[in-house]
């Protein structure tokens, strides 16, 4: 029994150093892993409009229509939150100013009793805060300029990817196959297939529960009359992406909004809605959309999404659900019995 145990720890210890390694190999090229992963992420959402355009048109002429398709919709819909910012931003400097008066009324009268000088008191504080770290605040904006030319320069390497992913990816991956021993290029042909079923319908999944969460919320916060619906609606439809915490943050942003606009009232109905809008998502719409693609625990995403958070910060906790479902389908399709391997067909030429 004791050798036993001793055999499956040194097998684990050499495992999670490998994994250690190829952690730290990819965090040290991050630009490129989260290139590939976003290129990965247009693939599986472009393909299935790619496979389509391709039965009338050439594979490379499809393949630009639905990459002119993904990026024209997220521009038409950036540039139409510019318009409504635009529009709104006034009328909400107004709003929000009678809504931090009405605030401080309320905090001074019952229950509260604050004093009316600890509201002057944390002005100046602030005002003095943003004056003795001035240099640093310039500082970050300077570095937050390169940060910016560093994600244009991982985008357009996602998109150069991406071209070839849509047009050859099953030839690129073919070659990849043919490059193991027949015994061991079985095994990767069926645990990648398995993976990349389960991250492409996670991908698609989460699109879709993000999608009709932020739709959800749009439709609340007009008819709340909240100002900067649009943009509180596609920052709903981003922080789907965490699970678990995301729509519950962008929802405590949406009623900080109301409540400095539209007054306590109106904060706490959007305050309720979290509760509406994450007993729909985690009882409606996960089962039905999410369940075919991915089978983990709540307990399992939690930890993976706190972990990711730990490791890389928000694009960690992006990132974690999709690793940990790749990898525990990967490990599943190879441990079942019975199964007679794809075996993948040369790869064709290139011209």
């Amino acid at each position: 029994m004791l050798r036993r145990l001793s055999d499956y720890a040194w097998r684990l210890l050499v495992v999670a150093a490998v994994g250690y390694l190829v952690l730290m190999v990819l965090g040290r090229f991050h630009l490129i892993t989260l290139a590939g992963f976003l290129a990965l992420v247009i693939t599986s959402v472009v393909r299935p409009l790619v496979d389509l355009a391709a039965r009338v048109l050439p594979r490379p002429l499809a393949v630009l229509v639905g990459l002119a398709v993904a990026i024209l919709v997220p521009a038409g819909l950036l540039a139409l939150i510019g318009e409504s910012v635009a529009d709104d931003v006034s009328r909400l400097a107004k709003e929000f100013q009678g809504g931090l008066d009405r605030l401080e009324k309320l905090l001074e009268g019952a229950p509260f009793r604050l004093a009316p000088s600890t509201f002057d008191d944390l002005q100046r504080k602030v005002s003095d805060f943003v004056t003795e770290h001035r240099s640093t605040l310039i500082s970050t904006a300077v570095s937050g300029a390169g940060r910016v030319f560093e994600i244009a320069t991982g985008a357009a390497l996602a998109l150069f990817m991406s071209v070839f992913f849509l047009h050859s990816g099953e030839r690129m991956w073919q070659w990849v196959a043919l490059q193991l021993p027949p015994a061991a290029r079985d095994h990767l042909d069926r645990g990648g297939r398995a993976g990349w079923r389960t991250f492409a319908g996670y991908t698609r999944g989460i699109f879709i529960v993000a999608a009709t969460n932020a739709i959800m919320v749009g439709i609340s916060l007009f008819f709340l009359g909240v100002p900067l619906a649009l943009p509180l609606t596609v920052l709903e439809f981003l922080a789907s992406f965490v699970p678990l915490v995301g729509s519950p943050i962008a929802m405590l942003i949406a009623s900080l909004v109301a409540l400095a606009a539209r007054g306590p009232v109106i904060a706490i109905v959007v305050l309720l809605l979290i509760v509406v809008i994450g007993q729909i998502e985690g009882h409606l719409l996960h089962p039905l959309v999410m369940s075919w693609a991915v089978s983990l625990h709540p307990v399992v995403v939690a930890i993976s999404v706190l972990a990711g958070s730990i490791a890389a910060g928000v694009i960690g906790a992006v990132v974690a659900v999709p690793a940990v479902s790749v990898l525990w389908s990967v490990y599943t399709e190879l441990r079942r019995p019975g199964h007679t391997p794809h075996r993948p067909a040369p790869p064709r030429p290139s011209p």
